[in-house]
């Protein structure tokens, strides 16, 4: 499991600490971090799945295959500039 936390968004909550504070340590001001990266041991998914869906803002999101492979998403069209 990938994951990503986007900080711009986080309302400092803390419900993702509470369930994984390995994971989301809070700062000086009660935000989230990331710690350790964005991969997520199979040990810890449960409680990185169960901070996923209880933010309220939804900072935490897991990362499809495609992101995880660094593929553009199908939504996305590329054409040749006319």
């Amino acid at each position: 499991m990938k994951i990503k936390l986007d900080r711009t968004i986080c309302d400092g909550f803390g419900i993702c600490a509470k369930h994984a504070p390995e994971h989301f340590p809070l700062d000086d001001w009660g935000y989230a971090s990331l710690a350790g990266g964005p991969d997520i041991a199979p040990a810890d998914e449960d409680a990185v799945t169960r901070a996923l869906l209880d933010c309220p803002v939804h900072a935490i999101t897991r990362l499809s295959e495609a992101d995880r492979a660094g593929a553009v998403p199908d939504s996305i069209e590329h054409r040749p500039p006319a």
